[in-house]
């Protein structure tokens, strides 16, 4: 199972899986353990490359993942394995951090270094005054055109085969909300024709980091496109707490089902009684909370995800029955 991927910098299909990704491990019986991996995904590897890797290494084929990275980004990627594949859901919806480099005064067919330059345009006149500007206008509450090279559907076909196939494809733009935008450093290239820019964008899920290249080269009239992505937070979880694909292979682990949990959601401590109740799927007294909260028997399980439904809650998942 994999989750349905945030537009955050993924959706872009690739070809075949990268040799380091497709190294066989050793047989594993099938397991039963529930809980989040927190990968920091290597360069080159799709997120689906990392999903097979974890199905051996976890022992099992239900894993899956939220929020998916090209290839060409690394950090935070997070892997549900067994129960925990249903917090997915709620994990692609959360907000993201990046670190990243924007190249100014060339721009891509894809709007990332993978793709082909199909313009360059001199930048040596832009100012770092003139980029902190214009990054201005691209921060808060702002209406994003997607990359043409994504897996939004047109007319039925994906965005990013209409694009292989030669076609002009035109999305239409969407709400999105950068709350973060900050620029690090502005460095010039090649005599100056060519300007980079170290930037950290904090930003809500849906939003992709290539579009914000692109636009940002467009405000300067110079073009503009990502060269080096990182995804740092997704949600409550950084890249403090991943490990890479060399640490699990040595030494597996995973954030058990209800830590994750407790770390996602508002918490409800429950009576011995309400953990009954809900480990039969039965409905107990309101939470008085907005969205899902962790509903935590007294052992410290989290039995349940509860939502309010008039005057009472109900159970929407049910981790532990009686």
């Amino acid at each position: 199972m994999t989750a349905g991927g945030t537009r955050g910098e993924g959706n872009r299909q690739q070809g075949a899986p990268r040799q380091g990704a497709r190294q066989q491990g050793a047989q594993r019986p099938q397991s039963t353990a529930s809980g989040l991996v927190i990968v920091d995904k290597p360069k080159g590897w799709t997120s689906h490359d990392v999903v097979g890797r974890m199905r051996r290494l976890a022992g099992t084929r239900k894993v899956g993942h939220a929020g998916t990275l090209d290839p060409m980004a690394t950090g935070v990627l997070v892997v549900g394995v067994n129960k925990a594949t249903r917090l997915l859901t709620y994990i692609v919806g959360t907000g993201k951090t990046y670190t990243a480099t924007i190249r100014l005064g060339q721009s891509t067919v894809t709007d990332d270094a993978e793709g082909e330059v199909v313009q360059e345009r001199i930048a040596a006149a832009v100012t770092e005054d003139a980029v902190r500007d214009a990054v201005v206008g691209l921060t808060g509450d702002i209406m994003q055109v997607p990359s043409s090279v994504s897996a939004i559907k047109v007319d039925g076909q994906r965005s990013y085969a209409r694009v292989r196939k030669g076609e002009n494809v035109e999305l239409q733009p969407r709400p999105v909300t950068v709350s973060r935008f900050d620029v690090h450093e502005v460095r010039r290239l090649q005599a100056g024709r060519i300007v980079d820019v170290d930037v950290t964008v904090e930003c809500s899920s849906g939003t992709y980091i290539r579009a914000l290249a692109r636009d940002l080269g467009e405000a300067l009239d110079v073009g503009g496109h990502l060269t080096v992505l990182r995804r740092t937070q997704v949600g409550p979880y950084s890249i403090d707490a991943a490990r890479t694909m060399e640490e699990l292979a040595e030494e597996f682990g995973m954030l058990d089902l209800d830590s994750a949990a407790r770390a996602l959601f508002p918490e409800r401590m429950l009576t011995a009684e309400e953990a009954t109740e809900l480990g039969f799927g039965r409905r107990i007294p309101v939470t008085g909370a907005d969205g899902p909260v962790a509903a935590v028997a007294p052992d410290g399980t989290v039995v349940a995800l509860l939502v309010d439904q008039d005057d009472v809650a109900r159970p929407e998942l049910v981790f532990a029955a009686s």
